[in-house]
């Protein structure tokens, strides 16, 4: 018989938020931790209910336009300064707001949890392929990873605080749909870690997803799913390697 792991590991998972297929990361993402069977995992579906963490080693969130309150933002950075680690994905750092001319603004109202995540999103051009440069070859969540070609959002954004950029792509183009739509040439991090005293931030922006009942009351039915990043291997590697970090317990 495997020997088995000694210690339990708790995490906690937040699985919410507008204009993505939540169901299907929430389920991609639990069956990655469930190949480790001394991780259990609470999920949520808001920020709410944050005193789990302090039993949690890691945390995990797959959102869109969903914020913690400013009381459970301090929680949240007081359990990161004491050690905690979070892996955020794709839209944890986005507000959405509708202009009366149907742009998408994306406000700098919580700039507490955006520095806390040391960037913003403020637009996407529309999804198609892009190439994604592993700048950082030596980390464990890199090395031996080439160079890729992906088809995703690529979320454009503000770095809010330091960041380390573990893999970038650049951007010059229109973000169509959005304020802020016309970009001049640009750096944009895919992957990158942010130190929170003895903590630490892991943020992979790629892995959008859309089913076809995920835009209520903009479309009944939308008649292309998109799967993104979750069509490559690659993006199941850099989870799996994400996931390998947290649990550790330095």
């Amino acid at each position: 018989m495997a020997q088995q792991p000694a210690t339990r590991i708790d995490a906690h998972f937040i699985a919410a938020g507008k204009y993505h297929d939540i169901d299907y990361p929430r389920l991609e993402m639990l069956k990655l931790l469930a190949e480790h069977p001394h991780i259990r995992t609470t999920v949520a579906c808001d920020y709410s209910g944050l005193d789990r963490l302090d039993a949690c080693r890691f945390l995990v969130t797959y959102t869109c336009d969903l914020m913690p309150s400013e009381e459970e933002a301090k929680q949240l950075r007081a359990w990161l300064e004491g050690g905690g680690k979070w892996l955020a994905l794709h839209g944890t750092n986005s507000i959405l707001v509708f202009t009366e001319e149907g742009l998408v603004d994306t406000p700098d109202d919580r700039p507490d949890v955006m520095e806390m995540l040391g960037t913003q999103f403020k637009a996407h051009p529309p999804i198609g392929p892009f190439s994604v440069e592993v700048v950082n070859k030596d980390h464990e969540l890199t090395r031996g990873i080439e160079d890729f070609e992906v088809v995703d959002e690529l979320y454009l954004s503000n770095t809010t605080a330091e960041i380390d950029t573990l893999m970038q792509t650049t951007f010059e183009g229109e973000a169509t749909g959005f304020v802020a739509a016309e970009w001049e040439k640009t750096t944009v991090p895919i992957l990158y870690t942010r130190d929170i005293g003895k903590g630490r931030i892991v943020y992979n922006t790629l892995g959008h997803c859309r089913g076809h009942y995920d835009l209520p009351g903009m479309a009944d039915f939308y008649p292309h799913k998109e799967m993104c990043a979750w069509n490559y291997d690659v993006y199941y590697d850099l989870l799996r390697r994400s996931i390998g970090w947290a649990m550790r317990e330095d």
